[in-house]
């Protein structure tokens, strides 16, 4: 059994607006909706998933929208950032274009632990960026959408390093290295990265060291959690009862359908999940319609009804026009 944790998984943020994100992540962006569904627990709100093509472990964005949160206010102690991977330095040029096209803000191309960036927002405020490939190694990305209106070369091929503000470096420092395996490989002003097992942009986390800031409250615009990989029922298992035994509070094991799943809080503020790389995205319906329909897992079924009731339909047909906007 190998137990080592081999990855991001996915990324969960909340936002203000599903049809909003949708066309954000869809038609600007490129990522295909390969799943709609609920949160499992909030039923009231809706679970999207962006993925590459085939919704491969770590390449998957996540969004909640629950009813009448809050926009989130950004300081420490938060996932505050979210990268995604390009194949290389000539598509960040491409994406600047893009995004002036439309009218997404946006920074100009840096460079940080020897990669090319360029960060951007959303119309909530959230924090992302585009992290190059041009010199990465490691675990490949994934397979660009089909279907995307951002050619294949430039695509978003997965999840890049993310970005964890803190002002107890020290302690969360150990919680990576110490329980997760992560390496500390570099550091960079405030700024420090790990990795887990050489895997490189796919595997990594950056911890912000910031002391002055205020305490981040969450809301739309910001992030839930981060979910690292791991390879089966049988290893979660092992992270489980490791977790337990280290006195963490935790969920313990928890069948969210399309993978298998922990919950835990490092720190206050920070809640990791480690999940399973399977079964899949597409256990429940074919390729064709992933994503089209509002899907839920067979103990959710029988309350469809009552679920439907309570929130809002709208349009996720691939490349519908909503998409292009």
């Amino acid at each position: 059994m190998n137990t080592k944790l081999t990855g991001l998984h996915h990324l969960t943020a909340i936002t203000s607006s599903s049809p909003k994100i949708f066309d954000f992540m869809a038609g600007i962006l490129g990522l295909h909706l390969i799943k709609k569904t609920v949160n499992q627990d909030d039923v009231r709100t809706y679970h999207l998933y962006f993925t590459d093509d085939m919704g491969s472990a770590g390449t998957d964005i996540t969004f909640f929208d629950f009813p009448g949160i809050n926009q989130a206010v950004h300081g420490t102690n938060e996932i505050n950032r979210t990268s995604f991977r390009v194949p290389n330095d000539a598509a960040l040029d491409y994406w600047i274009a893009r995004f002036d096209e439309f009218k997404v803000r946006h920074g100009e191309i840096s460079e940080r632990f020897g990669a090319k960036i360029l960060s951007f927002n959303d119309f909530d405020g959230q924090n992302y960026q585009l992290i190059s490939d041009e010199t990465n190694t490691g675990i490949p990305g994934g397979t660009p959408y089909r279907f995307s209106p951002v050619p294949a070369e430039f695509a978003i091929t997965g999840l890049g390093p993310e970005y964890i503000t803190t002002d107890n470096l020290d302690m969360l420092s150990n919680v990576l290295t110490g329980l997760l395996g992560f390496t500390k490989k570099a550091t960079e002003g405030q700024f420090t990265l790990y990795e887990l097992h050489d895997n490189g942009h796919g595997a990594q986390v950056i911890l912000d060291h910031q002391r002055l800031l205020n305490q981040a409250i969450q809301g739309f615009g910001g992030v839930h959690h981060l979910a690292f990989r791991t390879d089966d029922e049988e290893s979660l298992n092992y992270w489980i009862q490791r977790i337990s035994d280290l006195g963490f509070n935790n969920s313990g094991f928890v069948d969210r359908f399309y993978f298998k799943s922990e919950y835990f809080r490092p720190v206050p503020g920070i809640l990791f999940e480690i999940a399973t790389d399977g079964p899949g995205f597409l256990l429940d319906e074919t390729y064709e319609e992933a994503g089209v329909h509002l899907e839920l897992p067979p103990f959710l079924e029988e309350y469809r009804a009552s679920i439907e009731a309570n929130l809002v339909p709208f349009n996720t047909v691939p490349n519908s026009p909503e998409a292009q906007q």
